[in-house]
Order: structure tokens, then sequence, then C-alpha cells
């Protein structure tokens, strides 16, 4: 039978999805499925692992179903996740031992900053290319080892397997245990020079080598799987913000790309090299592909859509957040109020977990509408900041933005975005390219599509949003952008 489809699984924060694409790279079906959100404390965020699992096979097997596709015309399934969150089972039964530890989670910010007293910032930087933050799986990870009683010995006796999303899926499937090295490079613990984990860290961090998962290429079969009937082979892991810029086909140095959601994550690929950041981004792994690995500078804005959904909610100004847009519009633009939504501190490029959120230059004459463009545009000022920081780390200038995610949909949004960059920004016909890198990359390893040239030809773009702000106005509005911030960091 012909292997017509590649099905991407796409396990994300809120929701597990299933996309099944063709040979174009279009999506032919499609289901989602949420699942419970668990805060045990303030600050803390967990999962159920076998939800995400539960959720996950159900819409892959719904989506198999909707389309009424015989496995044996999946040539390959590719699994992107959501990154940091750290799962540990038992190897021999596949039960955790713990609830997953979500990448949101702040329980170990104390340990962090132990860390940071101990003068070890620079050092896990320099091996990881990361910051010591309670946003990635090292401290996670050495948390439940410390607090679920009997774990780090039953770890160093080789019982236990710790992993990030797609390990634990990859498990669930097939019974193998790896991740990919864009995963394994967003856990504080692998060496992203050597492509080894890092045994210093490792000591430091007190994690045995042996609950660690193998680390291998993005794109390859990873094993096989008969959980939807027949044998499928799992032919790609790659973590959601790098399988987004895969799916932009973004594959040469200084292409960027952000994606905007409840967060915004922007990615510059920056090729064969790491970039060591001096402006306060990560520095990470794109992906492993053809035998080689490509780099990426990261930088991540904490709270980009979820402002409007604060503005919905918690302000209850606007009653949907596509309604944020025409309210918007009503008005030129901000009349000078600017809101730094710094909820829950600020990410790259400032790294300020005390920063508190503020709204600026009201008078008198400001309404509603100037308050909802201003949090639009918060979002794309913020965005600014991060992909300015690449140019300084890189000395290059970014040809243009590729765009998705949510929030890619408001076109007010997206031409403000291409006026303070002065760049174009363009948006894509499949907006799910997160699921789509996926799919791209798996699809590669079984020979479904030759390689990357071919998927550029696949990639199509829906709008080109031109700069249209001069030179001078645009130095106006970050200048006082700029401003806005600083009082939000007092």
């Amino acid at each position: 039978m012909e292997r017509k489809y590649v099905l991407a699984l796409d396990q994300g924060t809120t929701s597990s999805r299933s996309i099944l694409f063709d040979r174009e790279g279009r999506m032919a079906a499609s289901c989602s499925e949420a699942f419970e959100q668990i805060y045990p404390k303030p600050g803390w965020v967990e999962h159920n692992p076998e939800e995400i699992w539960a959720t996950q096979r159900a819409t892959a097997e719904k989506v198999i179903a909707q389309k009424g596709v015989s496995p044996d015309e999946i040539a390959a399934i590719g699994i992107t996740n959501q990154r940091e969150t750290t799962i540990v089972w038992e190897r021999d039964t596949g039960k955790p031992i713990h609830n997953a530890i979500v990448w949101q989670c702040r329980r170990t910010s104390d340990l962090c900053d132990q860390l940071h007293a101990e003068g070890c910032a620079e050092d896990f930087r320099r091996r990881t290319g990361l910051v010591i933050d309670a946003y990635f799986s090292g401290t996670k990870l050495k948390w439940l080892l410390d607090h679920v009683p009997g774990a780090r010995e039953r770890a160093a006796r080789g019982e236990l397997c710790f992993g990030t999303v797609d390990s634990w899926l990859l498990f669930k499937l097939t019974g193998q245990h790896a991740t990919d090295y864009s995963n394994a490079s967003r856990t504080l613990m692998y060496n992203i020079h050597n492509l080894a984990w890092d045994e210093t860290i490792l000591d430091r961090l007190d994690v045995p080598r042996a609950v660690l998962p193998e680390v291998k290429a993005s794109s390859g079969v990873f094993g096989v799987t008969r959980a939807f009937g027949g044998e499928t082979p799992v032919a790609a892991l790659i973590g959601d913000q790098q399988s987004a810029l895969f799916g932009q086909a973004a594959f040469a140095p200084y292409e960027c790309k952000n994606t905007y959601g409840t967060g915004c994550f922007v990615l510059m690929n920056t090729g064969s090299s790491p970039v060591d950041s001096r402006h306060g981004l990560i520095t990470t792994i794109a992906w492993g592909l053809d035998g080689k690995v490509e780099y990426a500078l990261e930088g991540s804005v904490f709270i980009g859509g979820a402002v409007i959904q604060w503005l919905r909610d918690e302000l209850k100004i606007i009653q949907t957040a596509a309604e944020s847009e025409s309210v918007a519009v009503q008005v030129e633009d901000t009349g000078g109020v600017y809101i730094v939504p710094a909820f829950v501190g600020l990410g790259a490029p400032h790294w300020d977990m005390r920063a508190r959120g503020i709204i600026t230059g009201l008078t008198r004459g400001a309404n509603r509408a100037h308050i909802v463009r201003a949090a639009l545009e918060s979002i794309s000022f913020q965005s600014s900041d991060v992909i300015q920081s690449m140019e300084s780390d890189t000395k290059a200038r970014i040809p243009r933005l590729r765009v998705d995610g949510g929030a890619a949909a408001n076109n007010l949004l997206m031409q403000h975005q291409a006026d303070i960059l002065g760049i174009p920004v363009v948006r894509g016909q499949v907006i799910e390219t997160t699921a789509l890198g996926a799919a791209f990359l798996a699809g590669i390893a079984v020979g479904f599509w030759p390689g990357k040239d071919a998927l550029a030809g696949i990639w199509r773009e829906d709008r080109v949003f031109q700069p249209r702000m001069d030179a001078s106005r645009r130095a106006t509005v970050m200048a006082e952008w700029q401003n806005a911030v600083k009082r939000a960091r007092v």
C-alpha cells in the first residue's frame, strides 16, 4: 500500500495534538485534546504523565479514524514536544514516580539562586549555552531525585528513566529510552560543544548517568510502534520551538522565526557553529540531521498572547482574543500608552524575575482602544528586543522574520512587528509549523521527502507585511518603550 502521509504528534503545554500531513505539506486531518493543569503550590506547575500519553494516543487514533487512513499508509511518525518538562519513570513498568514538573514551574528557584551564589553561572553557560534558571530540566530532575524516597539510589542502579516529553512518548510507543540533540540541549546537563552529557554538571547536580537517555539525531528511526496497528517507524524527535524553525524552512544562517503563543519564542538559525550570546540569549541546538548538528540563538518572551487573555479575563475590556484587533484599529496609535506585561518577570534579553507589569503614559484622553493597542504592541516590542539582541550577537542583519502561532493571525500586530523591526514579516500558509517541522524531519528519515531542498519548495507564504514606519518614528517609539521597561524593572 502506498505511503501517503506522515503523522505528527505535537505534545504541548495545555493540549496534545495529532496532525496528518500529505506529500505537499498540507494538513489532511487534525485533532487536539486538552488535559489538566495541576498547581500544587503557588508557582508550582505539574502534569500527569499518563494523561499526556492518553490524550496524545487518543488524538492520534482519532485523526487516523477521521481520515479513514490505514496504518500502512503512514510512512512515519514525528514527535515534537513542550520542552524542559521533566518526567521520571520506572524502566521495567513504565510507571511514573511523580507527576511531570512543567517548564513553567518555579519550585527550584532557590536552588538556582544557590548555584548562582556559588559562582556556577558562567561555567554552566559555557558548557550548555543556557542560563541557570528553574525553566530548564536539570534542577527539576535534581528536585525529583532529592524528594522522591529512594529515587537517586534507584536511578543509579539503572531502574529509572529520566526524559523530557519526547522521551516519555517514545518510550510509551516503542520501549526505547532516547532523546534528540534539541531536547537534550534544554536540560542544563548537556554539553552542546562535545555533544555529550556533561560529567562536571552531573556531579554538581548529583544526577546519576544511568538515568539519562541516549541522545540521537533529530531525524532518524528511533524505533517502531504498533500502537496504531501495523508497524510504523517513529522517525523524528525535536523540541517544539526548534521544530517550528524547521517547519518554517529557515535552513540558512540568520533566518529567524517567531512563534506567537501564550509567550513568544524567537529562534535564529546560526548554522554549524554555536554563537556565544553576550546579550541575554540562549545558545541551543536547532537539530541534528544528515550527520550534522546545527545551532540556534533563542530568546523567550514570557507574556505574549497571555497579555490579551489578561485583557479578556481580568480587565474584561474585550470579550474574545480575536476582538483585540478590531478594537485596537479604532485608534491610530497608543496615544503614548505603553504596557510592559512583566506579570512573571521579564525573559530574554533581561532575565529579570523581579520586574513587574506596568502601564505608563496614561492621560485623561486614554481609552479602551489605546490600552488594547498598547497590549498588542507590547508583544512586538518584546520580540523586537530579542531580535535586536540576536543581531548584536551575530553582527548580522536578519533578512526577514517568519512568523507562526495563534497571534500571528492578527494583522495589526504583524504590521507593527514589521514597522519596528524595519524588515519584512512573512506569514506562512500553514500556521501549524511546529507539527510540520516534526513531520518534515520524520519524512526525510524514511525517504518520504528527499531532503531540505524539497521542503523549501513545499513551504508557502500567506502574506508579507512590509515596514511602513519611517526611521525617525521608529527610533522614538523604541526609546519610549525602553523607558517603560526601565520603570518596570525598578
